[in-house]
C-alpha cells in the first residue's frame, strides 16, 4: 500500500476513535445511506472501471517511460516534418527573392506587358488553378 493511502487510513482511524458518535450520526443521515446504497449497487461497475483505468495507466506509464519508443516516435515525426519544413523554406526564399526583384524593378507594367505575362506557362498554371479553386468553392457553397 502506498504511503499516502496508509497515512489517510491512519488519520481516518484516529478520527473514528476520537469521535465515534459523529460517524454514527453521519451514517444515520438519509442522504448518506442513499449514497452508500448507490455505491454498493455500483461496485461491480466501479471495480471494472478501476481495473480498466489501472491497465490504461500502466500502459501510458510504460509508453511514456520507454526511451526506445520515444526516440522512434521523435525520429518518425522528424522524418515527416523535414520535407514540409524544406518546402516551406523554399517557398519563403522564393517569396523573399520575388519581393527583392519587385522592389528593384521601377518600370511599370502596361497593357501589353500584362498580355505578355498571360502567355507565361507559370501564370497560365496559376490562373487555371485559381479558376478551378473558385469553381470548387462556388459548388460547395451552392450544395450547402
Amino acid at each position: 500500500m502506498s504511503q499516502i493511502s496508509q497515512e489517510a487510513l491512519e488519520s481516518q482511524d484516529a478520527a473514528v476513535q476520537r469521535n465515534p458518535q459523529e460517524l454514527l450520526d453521519q451514517l444515520l443521515k438519509p442522504e448518506v445511506q442513499e449514497s452508500l446504497t448507490v455505491l454498493v449497487d455500483n461496485l461491480p461497475k466501479l471495480t471494472e472501471m478501476v481495473t480498466f483505468l489501472t491497465a490504461a495507466f500502466d500502459f501510458a506509464k510504460n509508453v511514456a517511460t520507454d526511451k526506445v519508443l520515444i526516440n522512434d516516435f521523435a525520429h518518425g515525426i522528424g522524418e515527416f516534418v523535414k520535407p514540409v519544413a524544406e518546402k516551406a523554406k523554399g517557398i519563403a526564399a522564393a517569396a523573399i527573392e520575388a519581393n527583392e526583384r519587385a522592389e528593384a524593378d521601377t518600370s511599370t507594367i502596361g497593357m501589353f506587358g500584362v498580355l505578355k505575362l498571360l502567355k507565361d506557362p507559370q501564370v497560365q498554371k496559376t490562373l487555371k488553378f485559381t479558376q478551378a479553386f473558385l469553381g470548387a468553392l462556388s459548388e460547395n457553397k451552392q450544395q450547402r
